[in-house]
């Protein structure tokens, strides 16, 4: 295909060059018998001559032409009077006849270049008009170049025009070869329909996978994105081609694709999806990052410890309540109803009291219903978990799932933390104030040292031990993304207690309704 480009581009050069040069060669030609005519006509007497002699062979006319012709390689120099008889001619036998083409322009005082047949074959001609003394017009002067000098210098520039366009066809044939050398090595000898095949499966096979892939050009910018990463970072085609700072803006997904923080199976927080991003550089500077969506999979491990605290504390309750059963039978056997009925009393209406508890200050049923379980939990595990009188929030909650994540995750946190002090115990505070939600939950533990405070919310940042699901650091990250993208904030102090107090401020979390209601029930 090459070859055939040099190739079709050298006979294209070739006859673009001569089509004008065979039109160079022709417009010489003429010029140069115009200024052999007007060379002619100036010759001093020539004019007089054609006025005080007869049109005959041997008159000083045709003496003076001839002397011309050979001394300018001329094919014929003719003069003619006004009336167009031949004074001159290479063959004599044709003096004192017509000319057989037009004198009149000539006569008329204009001069004349043309390529034309006559008596002699095909010429280059100039005519020019005869001027006696008195700049009158007494006749013309015709002379005509051989067209066959013409066509002969052009057929002489022919060999040397094709000698260059076959050195420049050669030199373009090596350059062909030696680039198709190297691009068959780097596309590993690979034909074009191959090529357009593996691009075909390439496209098919980015946009089916359900694992984001992003490629990265050695400027940081986005060459590549498929339908699953625009999916899991939540953004559009038009991110391609722009930085990915740009795009994606400060944070730890950013660096972390970026390769600004370096590891495997590194996790980090975009919205509410948990992802894990592995980065591989390219020999070109950029790299290519996989995004696998671990929210699922984050949020049934975090289930699966959930289950596992519930299953040992119910397997505590099962222990207690056996002991509870066998002191109430042995009551019953010892006839002692009266005190029975006072044991039955006294377990019921401690569960019946915080429920009761809760249910008042907390309207909305699903943080109700969380708050009683983890109290549950907490005296299980032996911490008091208590709702502050404080607490009053109503069921008017505009994002109410949002919440239940963050609940969930500061108190579990808090529990956890507070197991092993002398004194364990939980307060959690829920409060609105006007359209904002405020939390605050407090532990007895040992708190957050204050150089700690500002990475305690960073992605995969953790103190506690790897769980069952193989990752930690997830909870407060999330907990904070969840507070930001609501245009709120969580900040950790130490409590009142010496440990750590979780605050977390949720502007325009409350429905109008909500307002209303909290009004409603404020004392």
């Amino acid at each position: 295909m090459q070859l055939a480009i040099a190739g079709g581009v050298a006979v294209l050069a070739t006859g673009l060059f001569l089509a004008p040069l065979s039109a160079q060669l022709d417009d010489q030609a003429m010029r140069r018998a115009l200024a052999v005519a007007q060379t002619t006509a100036e010759q001093p007497g020539l004019a007089e001559r054609v006025l005080g002699s007869r049109p005959a062979p041997g008159n000083p006319v045709q003496g003076e032409a001839e002397r011309i012709r050979v001394a300018t390689g001329a094919e014929y120099v003719v003069v003619v009077d006004r009336r167009g008889v031949r004074w001159s001619h290479p063959n004599t036998r044709e003096i004192g006849r017509l000319v057989s083409t037009d004198p009149s322009e000539p006569l008329a005082g204009r001069e004349v270049m043309e390529i034309d047949s006559g008596t002699l074959g095909r010429s280059a001609r100039g005519k020019v008009p005869l001027r006696d003394a008195s700049d009158r017009i007494v006749g013309a002067v015709s002379v005509g170049i051989e067209y066959d000098s013409v066509r002969n210098r052009l057929l002489a520039a022919i060999p040397g025009l094709f000698a260059y366009a076959g050195g420049a066809l050669a030199v373009g044939a090596i350059a062909a070869y030696l680039i198709s050398r190297r691009i068959q090595r780097q596309t590993h000898d690979l034909a074009f329909s191959d090529i357009t095949a593996l691009l075909a499966e390439r496209e098919a096979m980015l946009h089916s996978i359900r694992e984001g892939v992003v490629a990265l050009d050695a400027g940081g910018r986005v060459r590549l994105m498929n339908d699953e990463a625009q999916r899991l970072l939540g953004l559009g085609p038009e991110a391609t081609g722009r930085p990915l700072d740009e795009v994606l803006g400060a944070g730890r997904t950013t660096d972390v694709l970026a390769g600004r923080i370096a590891g495997k199976d590194l996790l980090t927080v975009r919205g509410r999806r948990v992802l894990v991003a592995n980065r591989m550089p390219t020999d070109d500077g950029g790299a290519v990052a996989t995004l696998r969506d671990r929210t699922e999979l984050e949020q049934l491990g975090r289930e699966l410890d959930s289950t596992r605290g519930l299953i040992d504390a119910l397997r505590a309750q099962d222990h207690e309540h056996a002991n509870r059963m066998h002191t109430l039978l042995g009551l019953l056997e010892l006839e002692m109803h009266e005190e029975a009925v006072e044991f039955v009393t006294e377990v019921v209406g401690v569960h019946r009291a915080t429920a009761e508890q809760v249910t008042e200050r907390v309207h909305d049923p699903l943080l109700a219903a969380l708050l009683v379980g983890k109290a549950t939990v907490a005296a299980e595990r032996g911490v008091s978990l208590t709702v502050s009188a404080a607490t009053r929030l109503p069921d008017r909650l505009v994002d109410p799932g949002g919440l239940v994540t963050i609940v969930g995750n500061l108190v579990d946190n808090a529990l956890d933390a507070s197991a092993g002090s002398a004194d364990p115990r939980v307060e959690v505070e829920l409060r609105a104030e006007g359209r904002t939600a405020v939390l605050r939950v407090c532990d007895s533990g040992p708190g957050v040292p204050e150089e700690q405070r500002g990475l305690i919310f960073t992605e995969g940042w953790s103190t506690k031990e790897v769980p069952a699901h193989g990752k930690r650091g997830l909870g407060l990250a999330m907990v904070r993304r969840l507070a930001e993208r609501q245009g709120g904030s969580a900040r950790v102090t130490t409590g009142p207690d010496g440990g750590a107090e979780f605050s977390v401020v949720l502007p325009e979390a409350l429905t109008d309704a909500g307002l209303a209601a909290a009004a409603e029930g404020a004392p």
